[in-house]
């Protein structure tokens, strides 16, 4: 897992809960500032359908799950601090919640929608608090601490760009690579900002805060959940974030129906596959019926209404639809599906859009990649080159000078 998914937000904005409901965790939760005080990193698993349906085969995962042709791929989550304003300059846990979140290739930034806490992170009368705002303020202290560290030896930087002619991408890629940062990610925001790099001594405040915003913006993009969808006044705050931030994706999420489901389907109550709309109740005589009830109206109200509890959705969406990720299998025998232990599509491995095969043999271990001959195509049954680009579901065999995968 070389990429992460970052939990951001404000103090007691149901981060943590989001993060428990999402990996089955036990982490510390509270209604006051600063439950979180490091990290909670754990594992959690985005959705994808499995390549066992495609050959209509019975498969047995090693490093994943498969539940009804739907393959469950681990990735890794970051709960950080809780962060408040003027972050940047250190205030609350500000300095220990940007270096965790150097980390992170995609945020998740969970909003309460019901307006229920100030922007510190303390309860007030719900409805009372407007979440656009902590929208607003997370952007802008991400900004400001990009831009602290971008700005650092400023003049030194653009002198050089002036005087020596090294280029500045070469430069900024030093500084920021530390956060995750690429070339790519700094090249697309100098040419989305119009602004040429040769040119830099003469960038106003105002382009140099722009081109690290439109670099946030590429390199650290935000998703917003919509957490607490339930409660009085979210729904109407949920359509007003989406107004106020039309490029945004805004996901409606009920973290605590997510961590209820799960804890009884653990149980066998229930059968449910993280994100889908609906479940099924395979022991009912365990249950009161007050609590059969209660299932009924997170089905009708939460389930059937928003698609699902959103925990699933994001989490599908940040990796798919964000970090671009697709699945391929590496098979020891393309015939058979299986390895050489004779499990059928045992791994799984989530790798950027336009990996090659070269590159997925790097990804399985870097021996195979050194001694790679060729891979084989497991639907077509044809060889292809060391840079083929792999495409989702692809189950390939990979065969090198040191034995084959």
């Amino acid at each position: 897992m070389g990429f992460s998914v970052g939990i951001v937000g404000k103090p007691s904005c149901g981060k943590t809960s989001f993060t428990n409901a999402a990996c089955m965790t036990d982490f510390k939760v509270g209604s006051y500032p600063f439950t979180t005080i490091e990290a909670n990193v754990c594992v959690t698993h985005v959705r994808t359908a499995c390549a066992c349906a495609d050959f209509d085969v019975e498969d047995n995962p090693q490093n994943s799950i498969c539940i009804d042709r739907v393959r469950l791929v681990p990735i890794k989550l970051i709960d950080v601090a809780g962060l408040v304003p003027g972050a940047h300059e250190g205030r609350g846990m500000g300095n220990q919640f940007l270096d965790d979140l150097r980390q992170a290739n995609v945020l998740i930034h969970i909003v309460d929608a019901s307006g229920g806490l100030d922007a510190e992170g303390n309860e007030v009368t719900a409805g009372s608090h407007d979440p656009v705002d902590d929208v607003k303020f997370l952007e802008e202290e991400l900004v400001e601490w990009m831009l602290g560290i971008v700005q650092k030896d400023w003049r030194r930087i653009t002198s050089r760009v002036r005087s020596e002619g090294v280029k500045l991408e070469e430069l900024l890629l030093e500084k920021l690579s530390g956060l995750k940062i690429t070339r790519g990610h700094i090249l697309r925001a100098m040419r989305d900002s119009n602004l040429k790099a040769e040119a830099v001594d003469k960038w106003t405040d105002d382009e140099t805060r722009e081109f690290v915003k439109t670099l946030q913006k590429s390199a650290k993009p935000i998703i917003i959940a919509a957490n607490k969808i339930d409660r009085p006044n979210a729904e109407a705050n949920f359509k007003r974030l989406q107004e106020e931030f039309p490029d945004y994706l805004i996901v409606p999420v009920s973290a605590l129906t997510e961590k209820v489901l799960k804890d009884l389907e653990q149980k066998g109550v229930i059968k449910y596959i993280p994100g889908d709309d609906d479940f099924e109740v395979l022991d009912p005589g365990s249950l009161k019926e007050s609590e059969l009830d209660q299932l009924g109206k997170i089905k009708e109200h939460i389930l059937k209404k928003f698609g699902g509890s959103g925990v699933q959705n994001l989490l599908n969406r940040a990796v798919f639809d964000y970090l671009h990720m697709i699945t391929v299998y590496p098979v020891h025998d393309a015939n058979s599906l299986t390895d050489s232990d004779g499990n059928v599509l045992p791994d799984v491995y989530l790798v950027p859009q336009g990996t090659t095969a070269k590159e997925f043999a790097g990804h399985i271990h870097t021996d195979l990649m050194e001694s790679f001959i060729h891979g084989l195509d497991a639907r077509t049954k044809m060889r292809i080159s060391d840079k083929h680009e792999l495409k989702d579901r692809d189950v390939i065999k990979i065969v090198s000078a040191k034995g084959s995968k």
